[in-house]
């Protein structure tokens, strides 16, 4: 059965996933589909089993590095399809390399649904392009006042003093944060100047998938690689966070410990998590940008997904749209901890 919508909408809820009638296929479906639009390789997004896939065309390597030998058909952005009568676009959600608005139009009605998304500059991805609807599903992973991030300039300038500090007092800097997205957009940002930097072959592996698409990224190597172990306490090691929880830290020492999330905007986060340094760092939206990216669509109904979509209801509602919510089993930053475990330590 189709959940919360109205006659003639163009995306409904099905067991499966974000569904349109109309076309025949699935947004970023949970269960195995024959037609799956996907927004970004994040797992929650992206999952293998479905029969063909269609997706942006700079997110090519990360979706086969992640989801292997798959049918995948690539748009540019902004290009047009008309699949069954629906006109479809894909348009840059600035959340990771290959992010995408799905942009759908069928019978007088435009309709964009977000996937993740961001509005802060970020060399790795292109930018968040509001796109005019009708109807605009966005997300909702930090729809809640408290999160507000602060400028790159101060964050960065952060991590190297940081960084620079755990140099003088003779010990690594190790820096957690998803492998996918999270981890590319620390390297471009830090100085590399600074000292080496070693990444997990998590890591390793998306880099080479960012470097593939023409991202620009800093050197880095993997510790199995390093043979001057005062390199190793002179480096910036960034790694998932599960591989900053297990044995494979160990060759680091003393290490001083960060974790890079938005998080961290909670101190509660740090003091639980164990880590020395909270960095907020977020690949979606906070809470002005997702009013912001609200606005600028246009939209006169808003559907929220998954995060504080109660909250974002309300807010909008009060503020004279139209909001509801959709239940999905997207899960913003917090599902990436489970699936970086993959790649070579």
């Amino acid at each position: 059965m189709a959940g919360p919508g109205r006659n003639g909408d163009l995306l409904v809820q099905r067991p499966e996933g974000l569904y349109c009638p109309p076309g025949g296929f699935y947004i970023d479906p949970w269960r195995p589909v024959d037609r799956a639009v996907i927004t970004h390789a994040h797992s929650d997004h992206a999952r293998v089993g479905n029969g063909h896939y269609l997706a942006a065309r700079p997110g090519e390597a990360v979706l086969r590095t992640r989801l292997g030998d798959i049918d995948l058909q690539t748009l540019a952005y902004g290009e047009r399809i008309v699949h069954h009568g629906v006109t479809l676009s894909l348009h840059p959600a600035g959340h990771v390399l290959g992010s995408a608005q799905v942009r759908l139009e069928h019978g007088g009605q435009v309709w964009v649904a977000s996937g993740d998304y961001k509005v802060a500059p970020d060399p790795t991805c292109a930018p968040f392009e509001p796109v005019r609807c009708d109807v605009f599903i966005t997300e909702s992973t930090f729809g809640l006042p408290i999160y507000r991030w602060c400028p790159d300039a101060d964050l960065f300038a952060d991590i190297n003093d940081w960084w620079a500090r755990n140099i003088v007092a003779g010990r690594a800097s190790v820096l957690a944060c998803y492998s996918f997205g999270k981890a590319q957009r620390i390297l471009s940002g830090v100085d590399p100047s600074i000292g080496p930097i070693i990444v997990h072959g998590a890591v390793d592996t998306l880099n080479r998938a960012y470097r593939l698409a023409g991202v620009d990224l800093p050197e880095s190597t993997m510790v199995t690689e390093v043979n001057d172990r005062a390199d190793l306490r002179r480096a910036l090691v960034v790694c998932p966070p599960s591989a900053a929880a297990s044995p494979w830290m160990r060759r680091f020492g003393d290490a001083g410990t960060a974790f890079a999330s938005g998080w961290m905007q909670v101190r509660g986060n740090r003091r639980r998590g164990g880590w020395d340094r909270g960095f907020v760092l977020s690949d979606h939206a906070d809470w002005p940008g997702l009013l912001g990216a609200i606005g600028a669509t246009g939209a006169s109904r808003v559907i929220v997904t998954h995060g504080s979509s109660a909250v974002m209801v309300r807010y909008l509602t009060e503020h004279g749209l139209q909001a509801q919510a959709f239940e999905t089993e997207y899960g913003g930053d917090a599902v990436e901890a489970d699936s970086d475990a993959a790649g070579t330590p």
